[in-house]
């Protein structure tokens, strides 16, 4: 049986996805999934200011959102790139999974992972480079990525 690793390397923005045939192998680059609401700032993602609660006519408290706009666009991406490798891991396109994701951004993009997919997690790394070459990326992991 093949076992072949992915390797996530993303930030809010964006997520390339390599594959290892073995665990020693370079890597090979497949694919690259773009987010660019993830760049933008607060204000240009929202530019409605929260509404005021009128009561018989005095002004109320303004209401807050308990996440802000830039922080929902982050979960809706890490959820887009959950949702794509449980699909891949569905069609066994890879057997072990590799993260390594801006520190910002590994947290939540953890807990999009569905069961299956984070039981097949075999590497992380709290680290942004996703600007970096496939063979610079592949320094950053381990000479032999683990088992699961």
């Amino acid at each position: 049986m093949m076992s072949t690793t992915w390797v996530v390397v993303a930030d809010s923005s964006r997520a390339r996805i390599f594959s290892a045939k073995t665990s020693t192998s370079a890597l090979h680059e497949l694919e690259t999934l773009a987010h660019p609401e993830g760049r933008l700032h607060e204000q240009d993602i929202s530019s409605d200011l929260p509404g005021k609660e009128m009561r018989n006519g005095q002004g109320g408290h303004a209401y807050e959102d308990e996440i802000t706009p830039k922080d929902q666009e982050t979960i809706n991406f890490a959820k887009r790139i959950a949702g794509h490798l449980n699909e891949a891991y569905n069609a066994q396109k890879f057997h072990r999974l590799a993260l390594v994701a801006a520190p910002a951004f590994l947290g939540v993009l953890r807990q999009q992972l569905p069961a299956q997919v984070n039981r097949v997690l075999c590497f992380d790394l709290n680290k942004n480079i996703t600007l970096q070459t496939p063979d610079e990326i592949r320094s950053h992991l381990p000479k032999s990525l683990p088992v699961v």
